[in-house]
């Protein structure tokens, strides 16, 4: 017989948490980007409607196609039903201009094009009243996230925050459900790799997806590759320095290959949201 644990009967609890919290609404639209915070989100709403739900999946050139895959992925393995949207925010000037706001426009984006899909006139959506929620945890209250004032003003609903989830949280019950998403590493978009202040382009996006799954492949598991202009900052845990060692020339040749002229590895270590450490002192 199964033993309850202390883990798990906490991982039970947000269950039931979160299943009663949809429990209010006939279905669900998921903003649903592949991460582990929006698959647990899908696969519960799917849990508590069927397929009276939506996943809306935000595809543009600062999606991975490797992110896109494990996306796609994921919602055929649970059988989950799954909308494409192409958000095309980079036609928005304020968003290429890459300044302290850009994930503001880049979910107001995502969110716009998801209502005009639902106003598709024989579009199924057209008639419910389903509303639209999005992954946003706790722990994300505390870091810098512009996107937040973007879905409160569309009016979003955020079940981890209303039911106080931080990541722990979220990747436990994850666990609980044998996802595979439960140890995922965070993957914001390519996009907040850039420095901000340098224009967001198609070109600087490829370097820095090429760079990051060269680096994947190689072995590092967390990882980012910061756009400073012509310099790479590659960001990895301390643990992984020896590796890079070992690697150097390798790395070093492929990062040039890209487009670099400048490759450096950050002494600091990975550090997510580390760009934002430049808004800080502005």
């Amino acid at each position: 017989m199964h033993e309850i644990t202390e883990k798990n009967l906490s991982s039970e609890t947000w269950t039931k948490k979160l299943k009663a919290y949809f429990s209010r609404y006939e279905g669900a639209i998921i903003a649903y980007s592949g991460g582990v915070d929006s698959a647990l989100l899908a696969y519960v709403a799917h849990l508590a409607f069927g397929k009276n739900m939506l996943a809306a999946l935000a595809d543009s050139p600062s999606l991975s196609r490797r992110e896109y895959g494990h996306a796609l992925a994921f919602t055929q393995a649970h059988d989950i039903p799954l909308q494409i949207i192409h958000t095309q925010e980079m036609q928005n000037p304020h968003y290429a201009a890459n300044q302290g706001n850009r994930c503001y426009h880049c979910k107001k984006a995502l969110f716009e094009k998801i209502e005009e899909m639902r106003m598709q006139p024989g579009n199924p959506l057209s008639d419910s009243p389903w509303p639209v929620f999005y992954g946003v945890n706790l722990d994300d209250l505390g870091d810098y996230r512009p996107g937040i004032q973007a879905a409160e003003e569309a009016s979003i609903l955020a079940p981890y925050v209303d039911l106080k989830m931080d990541k722990i949280a979220i990747r436990n019950v994850c666990t609980f459900f044998g996802l595979d998403v439960a140890d995922k590493p965070a993957m914001p978009c390519m996009a907040s790799r850039i420095a901000y202040g340098q224009e967001v382009s198609g070109e600087k996006l490829k370097q820095v997806e090429a760079a990051e799954a060269f680096l994947s492949d190689l072995g590092f598991q967390v990882l980012r590759v910061r756009h400073h202009g012509d310099t790479a900052r590659i960001e990895i845990m301390p643990e992984d320095f020896g590796l890079a060692m070992q690697q150097r020339e390798t790395i070093s040749q492929k990062l040039h290959d890209l487009g670099f002229l400048y490759v450096t590895l950050d002494l600091d270590g990975f550090k997510s949201g580390s760009l934002n450490a430049a808004l800080e002192e502005k």
